[in-house]
C-alpha cells in the first residue's frame, strides 16, 4: 500500500485556506510576469493526475499542481488528427498555431516528411538525413522561447526525455518531422551550420537525455553519433557553456550557461524513470529545475523556462502504470521545488499536459484500496470478478501491447502493485510493446503567480499561447 494521507507542508495548508476564503492571487495586468515557468507533463491526462494523487497522498490528498489557485481545461487536437502527438501539441503552446502531427513549430502548410538514412556513411545511424526542404514546405513560426530571447530574457529547457525529443524541440527548433533529431540538435548551437538564428546567442540552459545526437559518429564509441562528424558539445563549450553529464558535475557547475546530457539510463537516450534512477549519479527533475532557476535568475531582465516530465508518456505507452505514476510524482516534486524558489509576485507558473492517454479506472473499489492493485467490491472488500470469474486491476488501458490471449491471466496471486515491471491489461491489443496510443481527451491546466488570473475555462491549446504572451508582455 503506497497511500500517504498526510499533507503537512505549511504552504499547502495556507493555499487551501486562501482558496476557501477566496483570497487567491489577484489578476495582474498584462505583462506583469517578469519570469515564466511552463511545466509540461508529457501525456499527463486527468486519469494520470488522479491516480498519481491517490498513489502518493490518498483520495482526499492534493498534488502540488492541484493546489495552484487557477485551473482550466485544454483541447489538444492537431490540424490533421483528433488525437495529437507531442510535436504539434507542444508547438501549439509555443507558437499559437495548429500544425500537423509530427511537425515541429512550422505553420499549417507544412507536411511531415520523415528523415531517411545514408547507410553508406553511417551504417548504424537511422533517420540521419533531413528531408525537410529549405523552401516549399511551409514556414517556421516564432516560439515563445525565441520571442523571450528577442526581449532580452534568459531562456532554459529542461526535460527527462532526449533533449531533441518533440516537446523540448518545439521550444527552440523548426522542422518538418520530429524524427530529424540530428538536424534538431544543430539548431541549438550558435554559429554553426544549421543554427536557428532566432535564438540569438543561444538558449542559456539545455538539460536532458543522451549525447549521441550531439557527438560525432564513431563506429566503436558512438555508433549512433552525428553523421556530419560535428561535436556539438565541444562547440557549445567553446561558446561558454559548462557541460555536465551527472549529478556531481551538475552540482559543481557555475550558475552560467549549461549544456547537460545525462546518459545513465541508456534507454533510447532518455533519462532514467524515477523508479530506476540512481540518486547518487543522475539528477532528479526537481534538481535540474532548481539549477536552471538559479542559472536563469542571474538575468536582471527575467527568464522563460520550460520543464518537461517526459517519461510519464513513455511509461503510459508501455502500459506500465507504476512508472507513470512515480514519474508524475517526480514531476510534481519539481513544481514544488520551483514554487519554493520563485517570487510569485513577478513569476507566472503554468502546469499542463500536451495530450491524454488511454489509461482508465475500473470498478468500484473501496476507499483506500491500492490504486495499483486489483479492484475490490466496496461493500465486501473482496476481489471483484469479471465475467470470466477472474479479478482485474483498477487501472487498465484502452489499447497497448499484445497479442490478445485466449484467456485472461489469473491475477489473484500476482503482485500488480509492488512489481515495477507489471504491465496493466489492455482492451485492444496493438501487437508490440510500447504501442499504446495517446488519447484525444482534454487535459488539465493549473496556474499561479503573476498574470495567472487569465487562465480559466475551456481553452484551445493555441489560446494558451496567447495567454502566456499576454502575461509575459510579448
Amino acid at each position: 500500500m503506497h497511500t500517504t494521507r498526510s499533507t503537512t507542508q505549511p504552504w499547502r495548508a495556507a493555499s487551501a485556506l486562501c482558496l476557501a476564503l477566496s483570497c487567491a492571487l489577484p489578476a495582474l495586468a498584462a505583462g506583469e510576469a517578469k519570469n515564466v515557468i511552463f511545466f509540461l507533463g508529457d501525456g499527463m491526462g486527468p486519469v494520470t493526475v488522479a491516480a498519481s494523487r491517490i498513489y502518493k497522498y490518498g483520495e482526499a490528498g492534493t498534488l502540488t499542481m492541484e493546489s495552484l489557485p487557477r485551473a482550466a481545461r485544454v483541447k489538444t487536437y492537431s490540424l490533421d488528427a483528433q488525437t495529437t502527438d507531442s510535436a504539434p501539441s507542444m508547438a501549439a503552446y509555443t507558437t499559437g498555431v495548429k500544425s500537423r502531427n509530427e511537425v515541429i513549430a512550422m505553420d499549417g502548410n507544412t507536411v511531415a516528411r520523415r528523415p531517411s538514412s545514408d547507410t553508406s556513411v553511417t551504417p548504424n545511424v537511422s533517420n540521419a538525413v533531413d528531408n525537410c526542404p529549405a523552401t516549399g514546405n511551409g514556414a517556421a513560426v516564432p516560439t515563445l522561447l525565441e520571442q523571450a530571447i528577442a526581449k532580452g530574457k534568459a531562456t532554459g529547457v529542461v526535460t527527462t526525455a532526449r533533449l531533441t525529443h518533440a516537446t523540448p524541440a518545439a521550444t527552440y527548433a523548426h522542422i518538418c518531422h520530429r524524427d530529424a533529431e540530428y538536424a534538431i540538435a544543430r539548431q541549438a548551437v550558435p554559429g554553426g551550420a544549421g543554427y536557428n538564428p532566432a535564438l540569438g546567442n543561444g538558449v542559456d540552459v539545455l538539460m536532458g537525455g543522451i549525447s549521441y545526437y550531439w557527438r560525432p559518429f564513431n563506429a566503436s564509441t558512438t555508433p549512433r553519433g552525428r553523421p556530419d562528424g560535428r561535436d556539438l558539445v565541444a562547440e557549445l563549450q567553446a561558446r561558454g557553456y559548462t557541460y555536465v553529464n551527472d549529478l556531481a558535475s551538475l552540482n559543481a557547475a557555475p550558475s552560467g550557461r549549461i549544456i547537460g546530457l545525462f546518459d545513465q539510463a541508456q534507454s533510447e537516450g532518455h533519462m532514467s524513470y524515477e523508479l530506476d534512477r540512481d540518486p547518487a549519479k543522475e539528477p532528479s527533475l526537481a534538481q535540474m529545475t532548481v539549477k536552471a532557476i538559479d542559472a536563469l535568475s542571474k538575468s536582471g531582465n527575467g527568464y522563460f523556462l520550460m520543464v518537461e516530465g517526459g517519461r510519464i508518456d513513455h511509461a503510459l505507452h508501455g502500459t506500465n502504470a507504476k512508472r507513470a505514476l512515480t514519474d508524475t510524482i517526480a514531476f510534481d516534486d519539481a513544481i514544488k521545488a520551483a514554487l519554493g524558489k520563485v517570487d510569485l509576485s513577478n513569476t507566472l507558473v503554468v502546469v499542463t499536459a500536451d495530450h491524454d492517454h488511454t489509461m482508465a479506472f475500473n470498478g468500484y473499489s473501496h476507499l483506500g484500496n491500492d490504486i495499483l492493485g486489483k479492484t475490490t467490491d466496496y461493500k465486501t472488500r473482496q476481489l471483484a470478478k469479471a465475467a470470466d470469474g477472474l479479478p482485474y486491476t483498477t487501472l487498465v488501458f484502452g489499447n497497448g501491447g499484445g497479442p490478445r490471449k485466449a484467456t485472461r491471466d489469473d491475477l489473484t496471486n500476482v503482485d500488480t502493485s509492488g512489481n515495477k515491471n507489471y504491465l496493466q491489461e489492455v482492451g485492444i491489443p496493438l501487437g508490440s510493446p510500447g504501442s499504446e496510443t495517446h488519447g484525444g481527451g482534454d487535459v488539465m491546466l493549473f496556474a499561479t503567480g503573476a498574470g495567472s488570473g487569465i487562465f480559466k475555462g475551456t481553452l484551445d491549446n493555441t489560446r494558451v499561447n496567447g495567454l502566456l504572451k499576454q502575461a509575459f508582455g510579448l
